[in-house]
């Protein structure tokens, strides 16, 4: 999880607070066929690694095996993750550009990513929770890291088994890194405010409204 210094080193102008409406962040399925099983399996095995489980016949050359991948499965489902939210705050950054003579310069992708994590709209924390996303916040950061790092999802043999393992806190470095990159002025949930839909919800959505 990126720490509080990551929200933005440029000071907060002070502004009236009108309260704006950012485009809707859709999210897509990203989880293959097999994924969420190589997710239970990858946990069992770390747990036995560890020894708070059983370790049973298999070896523990198997039990890394499925350990990585099921890390691997969860980095790709990250990256697909973060290809959302950099698809989200690039029409942020489009708002941004129409209303200038609105908003105060120094808004940015950083600006953007630190609101979607750190300060989210309530409806939005409480629809992640409702779709079972607790620590949404670690999610994202990881997210926007690996697609900062990736143009696109890499294949397992590209990988180091080193990198697999503690993708994560790679993932970590790269956001915190990104987010310092420029000093940026923060925005707020009191400022902005957007919708949270899967995919098919919005697609869902759109055809009501066509059809009325």
């Amino acid at each position: 999880m990126a720490p509080e210094s990551s929200l933005g080193t440029a000071p907060a102008l002070e502004r009236s607070l009108v309260l704006r409406a950012l485009p809707p962040l859709i999210l897509h399925p990203f989880a293959d066929a097999g994924g969420p099983g190589k997710l239970v399996e990858s946990s069992r095995a770390n747990l036995k690694l560890q020894g708070l489980l059983p370790q049973g016949e298999a070896t523990r050359e198997d039990l890394d095996r499925a350990l990585l991948d099921g890390r691997y499965s969860e980095m790709r489902m990250l990256y697909y993750v973060g290809k959302d939210l950099a698809r989200w705050i690039g029409q942020c950054l489009e708002f941004v550009e129409r209303s200038q003579d609105t908003l105060p310069r120094g808004i940015c992708y950083q600006s953007f990513a630190a609101l979607l994590i750190q300060d989210a709209p309530l409806d939005v924390q409480a629809k992640l929770r409702k779709w079972g996303v607790a620590d949404y916040k670690s999610i994202f950061s990881r997210a926007l890291g690996l697609h900062t790092m990736f143009a696109a999802a890499p294949p397992r043999e590209m990988l180091s088994d080193e990198f697999v393992r503690a993708y994560f806190r790679y993932a970590d470095q790269i956001f915190q890194t990104k987010q310092g990159e420029c000093d940026f002025v923060p925005v707020s949930s009191r400022e902005f405010d957007f919708e949270l839909y899967s995919s098919g919800e919005y697609a869902r959505m759109l055809e009501r409204s066509w059809a009325e």
